[in-house]
């Protein structure tokens, strides 16, 4: 189901990996996303959505931490593909990157989704939020689904 590494930045602190999967780029931040390390990710994702890739789906299973400068670097590459047509799709977020997301409201404005199957699937099922764009293929709602609560996103239930 890989289609082959097509990239990867890495620091001390972070490693992004970058594949293509379909029609869809999936990047893989693992370690710590923070305003010394932002530009690895931004890199990449800037990189992919310049090849044409609107979608994105970020592979969050591996971040352990994300602060407001990674959280802006989500949010402009949401922007970015949502201009072209895209959407960015975050999966599989430990509970405390999902936190972060709940704290900040952030998690209203991306599909989220428990697993990166489930991202890559297009489908919302266990998400807890909704791009207010629709640009899910799979015809994402254009309001939240009531799924967020206490916990945030169940991303830590999956496989």
């Amino acid at each position: 189901m890989d289609r082959g590494t097509v990239g990867s930045a890495q620091s001390g602190r972070l490693l992004v990996e970058v594949r293509e999967e379909g029609t869809s780029a999936v990047i893989t931040p693992a370690g710590e996303l923070d305003h010394h390390t932002a530009d690895l990710l931004r890199e990449p994702v800037e990189d992919c959505l310049d090849r044409g890739f609107a979608r994105l789906v970020v592979d969050c299973s591996r971040l352990e931490f994300c602060d407001s400068t990674g959280l802006n670097v989500l949010l402009g590459a949401r922007l970015r593909a949502e201009e072209a047509g895209g959407g960015v799709h975050l999966a599989g977020m430990l509970p405390v990157v999902a936190r972060v997301f709940e704290i900040t409201g952030a998690e209203a404005v991306f599909t989220v989704h428990d697993t990166l199957e489930a991202a890559l699937a297009g489908s919302g099922a266990g998400g807890s939020g909704a791009d207010g764009a629709g640009v899910d293929g799979a015809g994402a709602a254009k309001s939240g689904d009531g799924a967020s609560g206490p916990g945030g996103p169940a991303a830590d239930r999956g496989e």
